[in-house]
């Protein structure tokens, strides 16, 4: 596969192949900008994606957003809450606010403010839209528990502390489908695999780069992880055998920060720059990582290119640091594989951007993703929508696509199990269901804290059974379960109850 060399538009990126597979046998001349156009532009159902910013009475306004010189996304996102890494004297600390708590947010507003060094990265739990975790300069990462309406008090209190990085920790990823696996990356050149069920360090991969992680992704079902470096490696690492399962050394040449990232089929994308500092992405087969199924130069800038991915639609959006635009790209198993689609521009340069999961969507206006873009004092809510004359639900833009429910316990899968996410649909929209919240705090024993102030030991083999203590008492804790239950729902119907009486006092007394 050759290289591609780019031609470039005011938004637009041509693309063509110096190996000869767009030209027409024969061909010398350097073809048209229009034909290579009508080559490589092919009939796709995101060609005309429309990308809008909301209207400034539904952004988050006066936050002051993290100056840490760090390459994160510094914001995440779930159906319920977003969260921003924010300025913080004394520590760190970052805000989480209902998706309705729009307009100014007041400087008093409570914060998450356990760590006593800055936050640099936060990711929502897949399973738990109501925990959250943290890594920081401190060393440490916290889990927390954010109350089902949100906060009325700072929190400072983690549910647990999970330490065991010598240097800063600068990522953390939630596994994508067993509850309560955790992994952290550090500064330490350090990757942790924890059960936050035990709070316990499980599988600790010291060993295997030599440099500092720019990024860590998991894969679809969470049996690998891929990693960037900044010794220019991209790796495909299996974790549970702690080994390398494939290796490339110079991805991209330049010596700025590399990202990469699984996609659905199993290939790994990756983003970076060239020697000539020009920032470029690439397609990768992890069984042949000797050359790139594609490699796309792109433009200039010195700003780090942060991948979000849809693995329903295989569509990959790319927002740069500093940029302020976000490019989008489908990925198909047609030559040239990596399509450019379309870029959606603003005037003002993103510190971050936050990605909200597919079942956070309104698929009731075509919407198939939404960014919350960080300035440098508010979170700007951006929506992508296909747009669509009818108002019936769009099977094609929704497939079914990753629900709450975790596939496989930490247990499991430390004990070898793979496990695909389970899927929802979203024919009618993402309702959350009531008593999701408390089988997870079940799992995590998010009231008891057992290990919130204790040094873990770290253990590099998996844990073969679960603590015969906690079997035993599974059944109790289901009776208590239960029993919360109906009384949360009397007290639901009771709050009802008082409401309607509330409302008829206000009428008579009108």
């Amino acid at each position: 596969m050759g290289q591609w060399a780019g031609f470039r538009g005011a938004d637009v990126t041509v693309l063509r192949d110096s190996g000869g597979i767009f030209e027409e046998p024969g061909d010398v001349a350097l073809p048209s900008r229009t034909d290579t156009m009508r080559r490589v532009v092919r009939q796709s159902k995101f060609r005309h994606v429309f990308g809008q910013a909301v209207k400034n009475d539904q952004c988050y306004d006066d936050i002051r957003v993290s100056r840490v010189t760090w390459d994160s996304s510094f914001c995440a996102v779930n159906p319920r809450f977003v969260a921003i890494i924010i300025e913080a004297s004394g520590g760190g600390a970052f805000l989480v606010l209902p998706l309705h708590k729009t307009g100014r947010i007041d400087k008093s507003y409570p914060t998450v403010c356990g760590h006593t060094g800055p936050v640099l990265d936060i990711d929502w739990c897949p399973h738990n839209d109501q925990v959250i975790a943290s890594g920081s300069e401190d060393c440490t990462v916290m889990v927390w528990q954010i109350p089902e309406n949100g906060l009325t008090l700072s929190l400072t209190e983690p549910v647990v502390i999970l330490e065991g990085h010598s240097k800063r920790v600068g990522i953390v990823a939630w596994h994508p489908t067993a509850r309560n696996v955790l992994l952290s990356a550090g500064c330490d050149n350090t990757i942790i695999i924890w059960n936050v069920g035990t709070g316990e360090a499980l599988l600790n991969l010291d060993d295997i780069h030599s440099d500092m992680i720019y990024n860590v992704s998991w894969n679809r079902n969470g049996s690998l992880i891929c990693t960037a470096s900044k010794d220019k490696k991209v790796r495909v690492i299996d974790p549970r055998k702690q080994e390398i399962v494939a290796e490339k050394e110079k991805a991209h040449e330049g010596a700025r920060p590399m990202r990469a990232i699984f996609l659905a089929d199993g290939n790994v994308f990756t983003t970076g720059f060239s020697r000539m500092s020009e920032r470029q992405l690439a397609l990768w087969n992890p069984k042949n990582m000797e050359e790139p199924i594609a490699l796309h130069e792109m433009d200039t800038s010195n700003g780090v290119l942060l991948p979000f991915y849809d693995p329903d639609t295989s569509i990959i959006y790319l927002c740069g640091k500093g940029d302020s635009s976000i490019r989008y790209f489908e990925i198909t198993n047609e030559s040239p594989y990596v399509h450019y689609l379309n870029t959606f521009s603003s005037k003002e340069p993103q510190r971050g951007m936050g990605y909200m999961p597919k079942r956070g969507l309104d698929v009731n206006k075509c919407e198939i993703a939404r960014f919350f873009k960080l300035h440098e004092r508010k979170c700007e809510p951006i929506i992508m929508t296909v747009p669509r004359k009818s108002d019936l639900f769009q099977d094609d833009l929704y497939p079914d696509t990753a629900g709450p429910e975790a596939a496989l316990e930490a247990e499991e899968w430390f004990e070898g199990r793979n496990a695909d996410p389970l899927l929802i649909s979203l024919k009618h929209g993402y309702i959350p269901g009531k008593n999701r919240d408390l089988k997870v705090v079940k799992k995590n024993i998010l009231d008891s804290k057992p290990t919130a102030n204790k040094k873990c030991d770290l253990i590099s083999v998996p844990k073969k059974t679960a603590d015969t203590a906690s079997v035993q008492n599974e059944a109790k804790l289901d009776e208590i379960l239960k029993e919360i239950k109906s009384i949360k729902d009397t007290i639901c119907n009771q709050d009802e109850r008082i409401s309607k009486l509330e409302q008829q006092m206000a009428k008579i007394a009108a």
